[in-house]
């Protein structure tokens, strides 16, 4: 069985407090599974960048790597940008299987975390 990881993949911002959702979900991850590998890095603007967390992990002898968009929907980058630098890593590492799950947003489970969330806003 391939060495397995992990790579929650979230857009970026100028702002280092926008990711702290991002990274509590990192921590628990990591927390109720800490026999499993979860990374997190960034379209642009944070480190890591996703090729740089992909290569180390490559680096550390993992084979196959997940990436999971916490992105809301499926837009732009995830239809053309990241395609491409998953191209260019399998390029550049052929021994390696990428994986680029949907975005999180588009989970039924996430959907419904999310109207669960809004209704709690009008049934006070």
């Amino acid at each position: 069985m391939p060495k397995t990881a992990l790579i929650l993949f979230a857009h970026g911002a100028r702002d280092p407090d926008w990711a702290d959702p991002m990274r509590r979900v990192c921590a628990f991850l990591r927390e109720q599974a800490p026999h499993r590998r979860v990374e997190l890095a960034f379209l642009e603007f944070m480190k890591p960048e996703l090729r740089d967390c992909a290569e180390s992990l490559l680096a550390e002898g993992f084979e196959r790597i997940i990436v999971l968009p916490m992105f809301i929907a499926r837009g732009g980058h995830l239809k053309r940008d990241v395609p491409l630098l998953l191209d260019e890593l399998r390029r550049s590492h052929p021994q390696a299987h990428f994986e680029l799950d949907a975005a999180i947003g588009e989970a039924e489970s996430v959907v419904q975390a999310m109207a669960g969330y809004a209704l709690t806003l009008v049934d006070g």
